[in-house]
């Protein structure tokens, strides 16, 4: 039963990924960026994992990514089997935190250069809260930092505006758990216009963090140098 604060959390996995896991998953990326890399996997991408309802994709990524970024999905399969086995390292710590995690989807690869960021939103537990799988919370682990800006943050706020009580009472959620409205992301004047708060971190490479699927969060933008890492969501399946 997934509770509320689940899909609010923070929190972080120290040593997430071992030395030698972060310099054999640089290794692995940057062989599949090798030659016409950055061209494939940045500028002339054309999807993305985002998605805002009556928006085509190159809307959605305008939004969400105004100045772009680079995106491996699906990963390397040399780079999934290294993140499998961390997160069965880390699951203890992880159902600590998130006891209604079944599993982990699979692993997304993200790299943001100059003046390249996310703007803030929410992801949602699913288009409809009612079906499954769930998404909890997202997991994040950088493999190495911008040399100035990148910063990784989330948002808090009190507001009554994100919160859509008509959904409350959905199977498999605590009888008090809410849900964020859809379209909490930048495209609504509602959401872009509503008080926030912001928290920034910037842990230790191999340091995984964790953010619940109901909070805002984003990315500030890079100033200098790339900011590296690997991207999944913990889900409930059943």
């Amino acid at each position: 039963m997934i509770h509320i604060a689940e899909t609010l959390a923070v929190g972080s996995i120290e040593n997430f990924l071992t030395a030698d896991e972060i310099k054999a998953l640089l290794a692995i990326t940057d062989e599949a960026l090798a030659d016409d890399g950055v061209r494939r996997f940045d500028t002339e991408r054309d999807t993305t994992l985002h998605s805002i309802p009556g928006h085509t994709q190159q809307q959605a990524m305008a939004v969400y990514e105004p100045v772009g970024r680079l995106e491996i999905h699906p990963s390397p399969p040399a780079a999934e089997q290294i993140l499998a086995a961390a997160v069965e390292r880390a699951l203890p710590a992880l159902r600590r935190a998130l006891p209604a995690l079944t599993s982990c989807r699979e692993w997304l690869y993200v790299e943001y250069g100059p003046g390249q960021h996310i703007t803030p939103h929410v992801d949602g537990l699913a288009l409809d809260p009612a079906d499954y799988p769930r998404q909890i919370a997202g997991i994040s682990v950088a493999l190495d930092h911008a040399e100035s800006g990148g910063e990784f943050y989330v948002e808090t706020t009190s507001h009554p505006a994100l919160w859509n009580d008509a959904q409350q009472g959905a199977d498999g959620y605590h009888p008090h758990m809410s849900f964020t409205h859809d379209g909490a992301d930048h495209s609504a004047d509602w959401f872009r216009t509503m008080p926030r708060t912001r928290w920034r971190v910037a842990p230790e490479p191999g340091t995984a963090l964790l953010y619940g699927s109901q909070l805002t969060h984003g990315t500030e933008p890079v100033r200098a140098g790339r900011e590296r890492k690997f991207i999944s969501w913990l889900i409930s399946d059943n």
